[in-house]
């Protein structure tokens, strides 16, 4: 018989995410980071590569909206996210 594991799912509100230090605030809330997080990009990687435990998916709610008000830092997050997901077979980032 197999068991099948649960996937933890988080949403990110892209109305409250108008900028990197607003996206850290909200993912280190929601996905309960670790303390020694170091709230830059590297930090995250390694954090979501090792630290997080899986299967999870993020979904990053109005994305479109976080999109606009980040400017070009949000293209260096999703696609943070996006490798994330390329690397681990047990996470899933969704744009919504």
């Amino acid at each position: 018989m197999r068991i099948k594991r649960i996937t933890t799912s988080y949403r990110l509100p892209g109305r409250e995410i108008r900028s990197l230090e607003e996206f850290y605030d909200v993912i280190s809330l929601k996905l309960s980071l670790p303390k020694h997080f170091g709230r830059n990009l590297d930090a995250l990687w390694d954090v979501l590569t090792t630290d997080l435990k899986g299967p999870v998916e993020i979904i990053w709610e109005e994305s479109a909206v976080s999109k606009r008000a980040m400017g070009p830092i949000y293209d260096r997050v999703s696609t943070l996210l996006a490798a994330v997901q390329k690397e681990r077979a047990d996470f899933r980032i969704i744009f919504r």
